[in-house]
């Protein structure tokens, strides 16, 4: 009878062992995707099954370090059937999408989703931080690649507390100090037109929020004209890192092809360009300057290929993003929210 309960016990036991290591269980595996290089880190399913969402939900505090201690995390094999379903594994990070963002044309199939740029195919997207120029802007950004694109189209990234470290003192502190100004000139057939930006044909609403948001403007007759100073550097909340944040390159009519920035420079003056960026006091930033922050930023990047269902998260106050040519058909969607300002950080 004693050899016959020590049995029994030794079964309960081992059944008590096991239970213990499916729950210790990892469901998923993490490691960086470029040997060498922190960002982006990969996380791949160990398991099959996992609901990506649920797994996010219940990891928040986790996925919250991986945030700060790696800038980007690519979510890379989970099943992510549709745009819905995207927009449910953003939403358990940031349960309240930003659904009212005017440059981007919205995703007929999610509710807070967006197309990328509409920008045309053969050309470079240089890197910016999302929205930084404009009064808020999201902490959190995600990518979901429906449909990679035959050649090309990755979505570059950038660690933009390594780029405040290694670009020279003499081109950031000016930049620091003085801070930037954006100018736009909303023109009609150029660019987005000020009723699609801000979502109204009235213009008292228009005025109302430029007042709110402390930006300058000035009604044209060829539409609106904008200014606004925005830091050209931040401190990063979980870290106190400085962090060079900013949408100089994007701005900057130093960085358009040549041809189109001759046309433009036949017809408009500095101020009067669809969109310029001046130091805070209103001079020009030279283009020697741009330019080196341009090639730093392509120099720093690291870049990979879309695959189907990838979805590609950034913090996006210490990540700049871009994007590559490509050809044929290509299909990335975006999600954002978490919004901050400014005076916030």
């Amino acid at each position: 009878m004693a050899s016959l309960e020590g049995g029994f016990s030794r079964i309960k036991a081992a059944r008590q062992r096991v239970a213990v290591d499916l729950t210790d269980l990892e469901l998923v595996s993490k490691a960086p995707l470029v040997e060498g290089r922190d960002m982006p880190l990969l996380v791949q399913p160990i398991v099959r099954d996992i609901e990506l969402a649920d797994w996010v939900a219940d990891h928040r505090d986790e996925v919250d370090g991986l945030f700060a201690r790696h800038g980007a995390l690519l979510f890379r094999g989970f099943s992510v059937p549709s745009v819905a379903s995207f927009e449910r594994v953003a939403q358990a990070v940031v349960p309240e999408l930003f659904g009212d963002y005017g440059d981007l044309p919205p995703e007929a199939t999610g509710t807070k989703v967006y197309h990328s740029t509409p920008y045309p195919a053969d050309k470079a997207i240089l890197f910016h931080n999302e929205s930084s120029h404009l009064p808020r802007f999201p902490a959190r950004q995600f990518f979901h690649c429906v449909i990679p694109s035959e050649e090309g189209g990755e979505t570059p990234i950038a660690d933009c507390r390594h780029i405040y470290n290694v670009l020279p003192r003499e081109i950031v502190e000016p930049l620091e100090s003085r801070q930037l100004m954006y100018v736009r000139n909303f023109t009609d057939g150029l660019d987005v037109s000020w009723r699609e930006f801000y979502r109204t044909d009235d213009r008292a609403e228009v005025e109302k929020f430029c007042r709110l948001t402390e930006t300058e403007f000035e009604w044209t007759a060829s539409g609106l004209r904008t200014s606004q100073v925005r830091p050209a550097v931040i401190t990063y909340p979980p870290t106190g890192e400085k962090v060079f944040f900013n949408q100089i390159q994007l701005h900057h009519v130093s960085q358009l092809d040549a041809d189109v920035r001759d046309a433009l420079s036949s017809l408009f003056s500095a101020g009067d360009m669809p969109r310029n960026v001046f130091y805070g006091d209103g001079s020009p930033i030279p283009d020697e300057v741009v330019n080196e922050i341009t090639d730093t930023y392509w120099r720093e990047s690291v870049a990979y290929r879309w695959q189907a269902g990838d979805i590609l998260m950034v913090d996006n106050l210490i990540v700049a993003h871009a994007r590559n040519p490509f050809r044929g058909k290509r299909k990335i969607v975006v999600a954002m929210g978490d919004m901050r300002s400014a005076a916030e950080l």
